[in-house]
């Protein structure tokens, strides 16, 4: 802080080494003033100059300090009061700011949450249609018809509950009941949920699971192996998905593998990030760039590491680690 009040000041500070500096000049072209009286005063005035910038320095940056550890919470009380009047000038604009901060975030939060309602509300409007909608198509005796229109159906249904578990993140840590979780029924059921899917396809699946239970919330792994699930079955065809999981370390490792496209390399530092999808495959219309970021999010809050390895043309396997017991205690409802 100093060294910025040095320079803020440093105008006043170089006028009056200047001046000081032309006394000493006209002493010593001046043969008629004494040079060693005043030298003694530019001594003495330099000291008490010293003197003043340091009580000055200690007054005038009082406040700013203050303002620079300012937790900046909307809050202005946090904050000295001024002590002169550009202080004032500060800190009734600071205070003006957050005031109108206060309001606008509070006008944008009943919004952003009227919003979500009832983007909510439309989406389980929207689940009652889609269930008659399923019971239809299954009426459809004819095999080559039936087939494409569940595909179609079971993409809806796959967007509109990514949708609602992504409009649901926002309050997930309220959400959460970490619980002894059957990790062969759960995939099993995201299987049966995609089973139309993979017969139109040619895929299978492989399980080989020397653990079959974790300590994680069930609803929410549920999610995260759907993306995992439709990602693989996105992009492999007539071949298995073999799905592990082993015990290493004291941690439960769960591994999803596809013998599909694969990913580049170029790509894989940002296969996470929200709606990228592809720098290859842009003709790709199907994909929507949300699977593994909305995988991610959801990984964090559960403690659970997600790791890939994948080759361009070879498959992609996608690793799960869950936490040990221990690592919960910092989860809210555990």
């Amino acid at each position: 802080m100093i060294g910025t009040y040095i320079w803020e000041r440093i105008s006043w500070i170089s006028f009056v080494l200047i001046l000081h500096l032309f006394w000493i000049f006209i002493a010593y072209i001046d043969t008629a003033i004494p040079l060693q009286p005043i030298l003694y005063m530019v001594f003495l005035s330099l000291l008490f100059f010293t003197i003043f910038v340091f009580i000055r320095y200690q007054k005038e940056t009082r406040f700013f300090k203050r303002l620079k550890e300012w937790d900046h919470n909307l809050q202005v009380t946090g904050v000295d009061a001024p002590d002169s009047p550009f202080e004032e000038i500060v800190y009734g604009s600071l205070s003006e700011q957050a005031v109108l901060l206060r309001q606008t975030s509070s006008e944008s939060r009943v919004v952003l949450q009227q919003e979500k309602d009832d983007l909510l509300a439309w989406i389980h409007e929207v689940k009652t249609p889609l269930t008659a909608l399923h019971l239809m198509i299954e009426r459809v005796k004819d095999e080559s018809l039936r087939s494409p229109l569940k595909y179609e159906w079971l993409r809806i249904h796959l967007l509109l509950d990514q949708q609602l578990h992504q409009k649901r993140m926002t309050f997930m840590e309220n959400d959460l009941y970490i619980e002894d979780t059957d990790l062969e029924g759960v995939i099993f059921q995201e299987i049966k949920t995609l089973q139309s899917w993979c017969i139109q396809k040619g895929v299978g699946f492989d399980l080989q699971l020397s653990v079959t239970n974790v300590l994680t919330d069930a609803k929410w792994l549920a999610f995260m192996l759907r993306q995992l699930l439709t990602n693989a079955v996105k992009y492999s065809t007539a071949s298995d998905i073999v799905i592990e999981s082993e015990l290493l370390d004291g941690k439960v490792i769960l591994s999803i593998q596809d013998f599909g496209r694969g990913i580049d390399p170029r790509d894989m530092p940002r296969i996470f990030e929200q709606g990228f999808t592809s720098t290859l495959d842009h003709h790709d219309h199907v994909s929507t760039g949300m699977g593994l970021y909305l995988t991610k999010k959801v990984a964090q809050s559960l403690l659970i590491t997600v790791g890939i390895e994948s080759k361009r043309g070879e498959g992609t396997t996608v690793t799960l680690t869950f936490p040990e017991k221990n690592d919960f205690v910092q989860l809210t409802g555990v």
